[in-house]
């Protein structure tokens, strides 16, 4: 009996101490929060950004060929990418929902249903990998070279993709109870593994074999690997604002309702960024270079966009606690200091492309050919940073207070309505060079869509809070 009230007691410390943890989001000062929630992200994301890059470079290296092969496995990447930081939006939001909402055993179940998702969707990539990196490939190339290093990337990060997939969940759950210094840590130990894997895997340093693109493949899942170790540690082993249940694998569907409600509409907006990019490559397919180009635009905008994501992920949480908790004021004066931090990023980034495009290419060891071709490229399609800015944050907002079907709809008209439609258009009437003005003129009219539907969200939810 003295045993058991010993552990009560602990317990409810426990609860009292993840309570007054969770309750930061709804009382601390909102500059503060923000800036303090939001760094580890954006310092994570672009430490991952930075790996990205560092590996199409060494890539590049290898040859020009080899960084279309990787150039062309991209949207499989995006694609990834989108199912499980979409599985995961959901899950934060749920969560730091539920946590405004003082329901902690709903928290609990969609914490432990989110490594569940994981689960899924690695089977569903590493099928990918198995039976489709052959046939895919064959619809970009005939390029034996091209076509061979494509298979064998793709073959590698799609069936060794578990670790990714679980890792996102644990980092979103982390996210979502206001603890972002646990995944900043997270992602740095598996972009340090990467950066430092790279060169030796792919050139065959210090004794190592020299695999190639295959090298650059298996340091990437490596590093993947490393970030799950360090995220289960942090997971199980430190105390946090909600408990993962594992016992047995029986799924509570209330909950997967509930996260699909919100991640389903983040998972296809984000996937429609990988639909674009598969369109716009069979646009350009009878240009490799154009390909390679496109290829290293999305590795350098990637820079520029992911501390604006980061800064997103700092600021979800917020919005979902404070909506949650019927608090209209400091939701909203969360979203306009993020949409002004957002907006200078963006701001910067603008200015940075359009002054330094050919230093750019040059990281990617680009030949005459590519800098004709790439610099004129980033300096337009770098044109569509600024209003971005108002798109992903607003986004936020939908997302954060449960209405992922208006982001989801806003990617559409950008991504789908939008850029892909106006680049062939645009490509088959003047060019190449004038197809990427599809990018910024594709943005604004997404701001305006994102405009229109704040005005609906605020009228309708927000203002009788």
């Amino acid at each position: 009996m003295r045993m058991t009230t010993e552990i009560d007691d602990k317990d409810k410390n426990n609860k009292l101490q993840n309570d007054n943890e969770a309750d930061k989001m709804g009382t601390a000062p909102v500059g503060k929060l923000l800036a303090s929630m939001a760094w580890p992200a954006i310092l994570s994301m672009t430490i991952n950004a930075l790996y990205n890059v560092v590996d199409s470079m060494f890539v590049a290296m290898v040859s020009q060929k080899a960084l279309t092969s990787v150039s062309l496995v991209l949207p499989i990447q995006l694609l990834m990418i989108s199912l499980a930081i979409g599985s995961g939006v959901g899950v934060n939001s749920l969560i730091s929902r539920r946590l405004g909402a003082k329901r902690f055993d709903e928290a609990d179940k969609a914490a432990g249903t989110s490594i569940r998702i994981g689960l899924f969707n690695f089977i569903i990539f590493a099928c990918v990998g198995i039976f489709l990196a052959k046939p895919f490939m064959q619809l970009y190339t005939d390029d034996q070279e091209i076509f061979d290093g494509g298979v064998t990337y793709l073959k590698i990060i799609t069936i060794f993709c578990f670790f990714s997939m679980v890792e996102v969940q644990l980092e979103k759950v982390l996210q979502a109870t206001g603890n972002m210094i646990a995944p900043m840590i997270i992602s740095l130990s598996g972009a340090v593994t990467n950066l430092i894997l790279d060169p030796i895997l792919i050139f065959g340093l210090f004794g190592a074999p020299k695999l190639g693109i295959a090298g650059a493949a298996i340091a990437t899942v490596t590093g993947q690997a490393v970030a799950l170790c360090v995220a289960i540690f942090m997971v199980f082993k430190k105390e946090h604002d909600v408990k993962i249940q594992l016992k047995g694998f029986k799924m509570d569907w209330k909950v997967v309702k509930d996260i699909y409600g919100v991640g389903l509409p983040s998972i296809i907006m984000q996937s429609i960024g990988s639909v674009m990019l598969l369109g716009y490559n069979a646009i350009l397919v009878a240009s490799p270079t154009a390909v390679a180009v496109l290829g290293v635009y999305f590795k350098l905008q990637s820079f520029i966009f992911m501390p604006v994501f980061g800064l997103n992920q700092g600021a979800m949480p917020i919005m979902g606690y404070n909506f949650g908790a019927k608090n209209r004021k400091r939701l909203m004066l969360v979203y306009k200091n993020s949409l002004i931090t957002a907006i200078v990023i963006m701001t910067i980034g603008t200015i940075l492309f359009q002054a330094f495009p050919g230093v750019f290419l040059k990281m990617f060891s680009a030949d005459a050919q590519m800098m004709e071709m790439g610099v004129p490229a980033l300096r337009i399609i770098s044109i569509c940073f600024i209003p971005a800015a108002f798109g992903i944050m607003t986004s936020t907002l939908f997302q954060g207070t449960g209405h992922g079907v208006y982001s989801l709809m806003g990617s559409l008209i950008r991504q789908l309505i939008g850029i892909l439609p106006l680049a062939y258009i645009i490509y088959h009437m003047a060019g190449i060079t004038a197809s990427w003005a599809s990018f910024p003129l594709a943005e604004i009219i997404g701001l305006i869509y994102s405009a229109v539907m704040l005005k609906v969200l605020y009228q309708k939810e927000i203002k009788t809070l």
